[in-house]
């Protein structure tokens, strides 16, 4: 099942278990933790002072009380010292460990704040990446729906933050899509990778019109129906098998739910969103030529008009297939995620 980001208030999300980045003494405090205590009631707090505490790294758990949960997973997370003390360790053992009590409780949902990101001092946009990194190992396992979920947006997430390159990448890609749509404007050069990637784009939108436009004048249409070219559920498959993956391996590898992947499998004429179509192409590591043909598959084309499409692309010329990394940077320029 998907990782999923977002923005919110972890104490009105409805999942089998929330995690709660708590104070050692697990007796409530500030931030995350005292909204928690303060929605779940009185019960919380009782139970709580029957668990001794916790340690950093560890978790406990306790009853959701007045909570829309089961289950509260309390972890203590590491006050930052400048990142030379074993912190990021300290935080990763955070995530593993309320994942580990939540699949011993048979917990199928669980959402997470962004631990220590807080008044624990941890820098936004490393504890970011160690949330991601984390909770996409364990997903690889495992399936489970995780929902990350930060209170609001900072400037210290924000793309032109965390991935500089991406952004200087996107706004040349859209400086050049919008030099194109001025009448007489003379793109500005581009290297010759540049100019292979467009060219070969025309050839594939050309193919898409061939395919989706009127079929020629001789042919009935009787003719060119019998004609169909192979699905996206057909190709997808076709695709698990030439590269020897597993059905598990490829859907968890996209960020898609079981269910839905057993909904392409069972259907020969499924047609998926694009972000799950990019998806599948990332998770199969395609090329960038297989990933538009795939795409095209499902109707969709790359566009760099579309910063969604850029930043997708940008990572498949880097040879860059993380899902989870890719995901990161989608959130971080507000940009729908790929699979969940």
């Amino acid at each position: 099942m998907p990782l999923r980001l977002t923005y919110g208030d972890i104490t009105a999300l409805r999942a089998d278990a929330i995690v709660n980045a708590a104070d050692p003494s697990l007796l409530g405090g500030g931030g995350v933790d005292g909204a928690i205590h303060a929605a779940a009631g009185p019960g919380l707090l009782a139970e709580c002072r029957r668990l001794g505490g916790c340690e950093p790294g560890c978790a406990k758990v306790t009853a959701g009380y007045d909570l829309p949960c089961r289950y509260v997973i309390h972890t203590v997370g590491p006050v930052w010292h400048g990142g030379s003390k074993g912190e990021a360790e300290v935080l990763a053992s955070c995530y593993r460990a309320s994942l580990s009590l939540a699949a011993e409780r048979d917990c199928e949902s669980v959402a997470f704040p962004l631990i220590s990101a807080g008044v624990f001092g941890y820098p936004k946009d490393q504890a970011l990446r160690i949330a991601v990194e984390a909770i996409g190992q364990f997903l690889l396992r495992r399936d489970m729906a995780v929902t990350l979920v930060l209170h609001r947006r900072s400037a210290a997430l924000a793309g032109e933050i965390l991935f500089p390159p991406l952004a200087r990448y996107i706004q040349t890609c859209r400086e050049e899509a919008f030099s194109d749509t001025l009448p007489g404007a003379r793109p500005p050069a581009r290297p010759r990778a540049a100019k292979a990637a467009s060219a070969l784009c025309e050839e594939v939108l050309c193919e898409e019109g061939a395919v989706l436009g009127t079929p020629p004048a001789e042919k009935g249409l009787t003719d060119a129906l019998s004609q169909l070219d192979e699905s996206f559920s057909q190709m997808l498959l076709r695709k698990i098998d030439e590269r020897g993956m597993t059905d598990a391996a490829c859907y968890k590898k996209a960020n898609i739910d079981r269910r839905l992947f057993s909904k392409i499998r069972g259907d020969i004429h499924y047609r998926p969103s694009k972000p799950t179509a990019l998806a599948f192409a990332v998770a199969l590591e395609l090329p960038l030529p297989e990933t538009r043909e795939l795409l095209m598959k499902a109707g969709f084309a790359l566009s760099h008009s579309s910063k969604f499409d850029i930043i997708v692309e940008y990572f498949i010329q880097q040879g860059k297939y993380d899902i989870f990394e890719i995901n990161e940077a989608l959130f971080a320029f507000d940009q729908c995620l790929l699979g969940a």
